[in-house]
This record gives C-alpha cells, sequence and structure tokens, in this order.
C-alpha cells in the first residue's frame, strides 16, 4: 500500500479537487484507491463533506472520515468549541493502516501545519512515513508560500512528492505564466501538474476523463515505467 498526504500552502487552493483528480487518474490506470478526510470542519452531521465531493467527480466509492466539525476552524480548535473530542494520532495511523487500497490519499485540513488534535500533518507524515504533496496557487504570493511549506517538509525530514497548482486559469497573468518554472526552482520540487480552474464544477464523466492529462510526471505508487499524458494546457 501507498500512502500519499495532500496538503496545501493555505486554504482554498483546491486540495479537495487535486485529490478527485489523483483518485481518478489512479484508478483509471488499474489502481484501487481510497481516499481519507481525517477531519471535516464547517460541515453539519449529514451534509455532505469533502469525501462526498470526492465520490460526485470520481466514483470511488472507498473513503474515509474520522471526524466532524461544524465550525469552519482548524479541527483541533473546532473540537474544542462543539465539545467533540479532537483526533489522536495513534487511532488516525492505525486506521489509516487497516485501509485496503494499492493507494490511500490522506486529504489534510487548510495549511501543512493546521493542527487536528496535539498533531499535524506533519507528525501523521513522520509515522506514516508517507510523501507529502503539496498543492499551492498559481499566482502572486504562491512563491513564498511554498517554498515555507517545502522548507518545512525538508527540516522534517518529509519527502515532498511534488507540486500541483490546484486551479490554473484560463488566461494565466504573467505572474502565473512565469512562476510554472519558479517554483520548482526555488523549492526544489517537481512542478507534477496543473488543475484547470473550475474543475469541480465538472460532471464526472468530464472530470475523470480529463484528470490524467493535468499531470505531468509519474505520480507515488504507479507502476514504473508508467506515466499520465502530457498536459495540453497552456503557459
Amino acid at each position: 500500500m501507498t500512502v500519499l498526504l495532500v496538503t496545501g500552502t493555505s486554504t482554498d487552493v483546491g486540495k479537495t479537487v487535486v485529490t478527485a483528480a489523483l483518485a481518478a487518474t489512479y484508478r483509471a490506470s488499474g489502481i484501487s484507491v481510497a481516499v481519507c478526510k481525517p477531519a471535516q470542519t464547517g460541515v453539519l452531521p449529514g451534509e455532505p463533506g469533502d469525501v462526498a465531493e470526492i465520490a460526485r467527480l470520481t466514483g470511488v466509492g472507498d473513503l474515509h472520515e474520522y471526524a466532524r466539525y461544524p465550525d469552519p476552524l482548524a479541527p483541533n480548535v473546532a473540537a474544542r468549541r462543539s465539545g467533540l473530542p479532537e483526533l489522536v494520532l495513534d487511532d488516525v495511523v492505525a486506521s489509516i493502516h487497516s485501509i485496503d487500497a494499492d493507494v490511500v490519499l490522506v486529504e489534510g485540513a487548510g495549511g501543512l501545519l493546521v493542527r487536528f488534535g496535539d498533531f499535524t500533518l506533519v507528525d501523521l507524515a513522520q509515522r506514516l512515513d508517507a510523501p507529502v504533496l503539496l498543492v499551492c496557487s498559481a499566482g502572486l504570493g504562491t512563491l513564498n508560500h511554498s517554498e515555507l511549506t517545502t522548507s518545512a517538509l525538508a527540516v522534517a525530514g518529509v519527502h515532498c512528492a511534488g507540486l500541483v497548482i490546484g486551479s490554473w486559469p484560463a488566461e494565466p497573468d504573467l505572474a502565473a505564466r512565469t512562476n510554472v518554472d519558479e517554483l520548482p526552482a526555488v523549492t526544489g520540487v517537481p512542478l507534477l501538474g496543473r488543475v484547470p480552474e473550475g474543475a469541480g464544477a465538472w460532471t464526472r464523466a468530464d472530470f475523470t476523463t480529463a484528470a490524467g492529462s493535468w499531470f505531468e510526471a509519474s505520480l507515488p505508487g504507479a507502476a514504473p515505467g508508467t506515466r499520465p499524458p502530457t498536459t495540453k494546457l497552456g503557459r
């Protein structure tokens, strides 16, 4: 089993849509995939959360959510406000290890150092000995945010598998166009792909057909020597 953790430079950079695109790409290659969202915040019981959105876009049914808190806050803060228990690192690690799939995608909450309880995604990656994929934005400010995040991973001894731009504009400005080259240059981490803006609103058929074309290199856990088609997105 390969575990890949998905984090972002901040909130609202496209982690859920990127996670869905990864799931669709693995699945299209004949790789069994499961998706785990340890903590969902800002969603009431019975309401669809991020894993439901991934299911809608991809048809993946092996979905796992361990805690849900109503306030749209960091999971540990949301837990305290709601009077619900915080997640425990040992429990989350054991639950992920129990999943039966070739690839398990674990979507974080907010940015890298957001706390689930007394732990962050860095602690989870260390315990799972798993790489982290970083979702970043396309435009101005992303170089600083991305380098800060990849530097924190490097200090912790956690491998960053690559960067993915979570919302690539239909008409990229100068900053976005130059950042395609600058992001890997300043972080030392490859840019694996770019997901087009608005892809989260696509139908499942359109999303799953196109998803593999958004990645430019082999993904962790893919069969050796295989890679999705080269992206056709403009620079």
